[in-house]
């Protein structure tokens, strides 16, 4: 069970890591357009923002690898 369950924690560790530094891209693409009063830079933010959250969360309980 314990494994499965570390499993799992790593499962979504790597999908929150890998959404925030996609999310990183599609901003600065926008940026580079000058797009970034445009409303999908807002919700990239948005999101950003909460993937970031997320990640400072993991850092806190030292659960990431630095």
């Amino acid at each position: 069970m314990d494994e499965k369950r570390l499993q799992q924690f790593e499962k979504m560790l790597s999908a929150v890591q890998a959404e925030y530094e996609a999310i990183i891209r599609q901003m600065e693409e926008l940026k580079e357009k000058g797009k970034i009063r445009s409303v999908t830079y807002q919700q990239l933010l948005a999101r950003k923002m909460t993937y970031q959250n997320m990640l400072s969360m993991y850092e806190l309980y030292d659960l990431i690898d630095k």
